[in-house]
Order: structure tokens, then sequence, then C-alpha cells
């Protein structure tokens, strides 16, 4: 009996489907001074990969004003593997992220900036490590040991520094980059995470909701390099103005841990209305001490009350407000906790029943 894998012909495609598909999702608004160039680079860089994984690139035009789709369209022509979608008008990052994911096809998915700060050498780093750990999602990290920074502008690196290590704080998952959009995913668990991001917000999302999936998550040291877009005077988006840039990430930190924003400062406004509690309490017992001409211990301590509300009423009015916001600050943590638990609880269900639908359509197709 002949076998079918001793057949030489056979040999090269069921080695080709032994390979991993590797899908590149590239989200690109109004990049027409840097499309044809980068995505050159990129796509040759991928053929030199053809080696370890089956691949393709998806660029989403997300709804650029320039000639992007046009150039890219130009670019793709021809060319294997490489596909670009387009959005009728700017959605944001998240949905261009999301539009690529659900387009995609490969075993593995990369998000790449088409402006290629991060190098395409590090897609392979990505593959080999995600291949090692079986993690879900592995990010590229400048600020872990290892990582560096390039020509990044002071205040924006100060900010990104700054606003990771909050972020890493408040997820407590040990990363020291939650921002960055370079990343590896394993191609069925990001399909399913049904992202809701619409901005840059999209990408400690993915890391916030894996968390709750209970998903390994692993970071590699990376290189982010500000030298091609300085030389060739390429400016940052409206998108990635750092006021909208700071709210996304304040709004992402509530996401991990939103009692931060409510018991926190209820406890401090709580300890500042005891000092002056403590404050009041002394005073109104130097009053008693000074009232001896009342005999009756009630009324002797109403006027004593009442002489140290005179003397200090701002301290009273002051103490008193603090004491209610303490309190109502503090009752909304416990209410956020207990809608964080909650959905926690949703988001495994519908998680868990939209992949189970997910796996029956595959069945039966």
């Amino acid at each position: 009996m002949k076998l079918a894998s001793s057949d030489p012909t056979t040999r090269p495609a069921e080695h080709a489907r032994s390979k991993p598909l590797l899908s590149v999702v590239v989200p690109a608004y109004n990049e027409a001074a840097i499309v044809e160039k980068n995505l050159a680079c990129l796509y040759e860089y991928m053929e030199s990969l053809e080696d370890e994984c089956r691949w393709e690139i998806i660029l989403v035009n997300d709804g650029s004003t320039d000639a992007t789709g046009e150039l890219a369209e130009a670019f793709a022509r021809g060319r294997r593997n490489i596909r670009v979608l387009h959005h009728a008008v700017n959605f944001g990052l998240g949905q261009a992220i999301r539009f690529g994911f659900n387009h995609s096809r490969g075993d593995y998915i990369v998000t790449l900036d088409l402006d290629l700060s991060y190098s395409p050498e590090h897609i392979r780093e990505l593959l080999g490590k995600i291949q090692e750990t079986k993690a879900k999602i592995v990010v590229t990290s400048p600020y872990m040991e290892g990582g560096r920074t390039s020509n990044v502008p002071w205040l924006r690196r100060t900010f990104s520094v700054l606003a990771n290590r909050f972020l890493s704080h408040t997820a407590r998952g040990g990363l020291s980059t939650l921002t960055s959009m370079v990343r590896i995913y394993d191609g069925r668990f990001a399909r399913a995470l049904n992202l809701k991001a619409m901005g840059m917000d999209v990408n400690p999302e993915a890391i916030y909701k894996a968390m709750l999936l209970r998903a390994r998550i692993e970071e590699i040291p990376a290189h982010l390099d500000w030298t091609l877009q300085n030389a060739a005077g390429v400016k940052r988006k409206s998108s990635m103005r750092l006021m909208r840039h700071t709210i996304a990430t304040l709004l992402s930190g509530f996401l991990f841990r939103p009692f931060i924003f409510f018991v926190v400062p209820g406890v401090v406004l709580l300890l500042l209305a005891l000092y002056l509690g403590a404050w009041i309490v002394l005073h109104v017992v130097r009053h008693y001490q000074l009232l001896t001409q009342y005999d009756w211990a009630p009324a002797r301590a109403s006027w004593a009350v009442a002489a140290a509300y005179n003397e200090r009423t701002h301290t009273f009015v002051i103490g008193g407000m603090l004491l209610m916001l303490a309190i109502q600050l503090i009752s909304l943590g416990i209410l956020a906790l207990q809608s964080k638990s909650y959905f926690e609880e949703i988001f495994h269900l519908g998680t868990t029943l939209y992949r189970n639908l997910r796996d029956d359509r595959e069945a039966r197709s």
C-alpha cells in the first residue's frame, strides 16, 4: 500500500498547510505620504517569513480623505496575500481593528501601525513568543527591561510612560505597557473578544477583557523608533492628541479598578472629616468645662455644642460636607465594584455562548 505522505508531490502542500496562517492588520488614516513605501517594506519582510508561516496583510483604510485608499489599492493590485478594506468615513482605531479582525483568517493576528514606528522585525519575535508560551496576547513594550525608545518627543514619551504605569497599577497584571497597538493575538480568541471601543482605548480594552477571561498575556521588549516619522515630517493625527489620550487612559483605568475613582477619594475625605470632627469634639469639651453655671449635664452639653458652633461655624459646615461626600463616594465605589462583578459574570457567559454558537456553525459547514 502506498502512503499519501510518500508522494513527493503532496509534501509541499501538506507542509504549507501545517504552517500557521498569520494575518497582519494595518489600520491607516490619511497616510498617503508613506503608504506605498511602508507597505513595500512590510510586504518584503513578510515574504522573508514564508519558511515559518503563511501570511496575509489586511490594510484597513479608515475613511481617509487623501489618496491613502487609492495608493494602497494600486500597491495591492497584482500582489498576492494583501487585501485593502475601506470605511466610508473615519470611525477610529478601535473600529478599524475590529473590522480587520472580522475579515482576517489567521491562526494569529498581528496589529501594526503603518508608520512602522515599531519595525516589521517585531513580527517574528511576536510570533515566536506566542507559539512558545501559548499565550492569547503578546504585547510589545518599549518600557520593560530590554526595551527602548528613539527620537520620541519628550512630552509624548513622558505621558506614555506615566499612562502605562497608571494602567499597570490599576490592572495588576504585571505588564509594563498596555497601550501599545503592536501586538499579536490568538486568532480565534481575538475574533471572540467582542471589543466595543472606537478609539485608541481599544488596546487597553482588549487587555482588560482578556484578563476577565483569565487568558495568558505576555510581553516582549521592543524598540519604539520615531526616526523615520521625524525625517519624513509625518504628524500624528488628531486622534492622537494628548488630551483625548488622557481621557481614554483614565477611562481605561476605571474599567480595571473602578474603586480607585470613588473609594480612595472617599476614604481621604472621610479622614479629613474625622480630623475636623476630633477638633470639634475638643472644643465642645473645652466649652463644657467652662460652662459651670449649668448643673444639668444634657443642657450643659447642648450649650457647649452651641458655643463651639458659634466660635467655629465654618469647621462644622466643612466637616459635615466632607462627611457627606465621603459617604457618597464610598457608596458609589461599592456599587461600582458590584457592577463590575456583574459585568464580569455576564461577559464570561456571553463569550462562552458566542464561542459555542460559532463552533456549531463551523461544525455544520
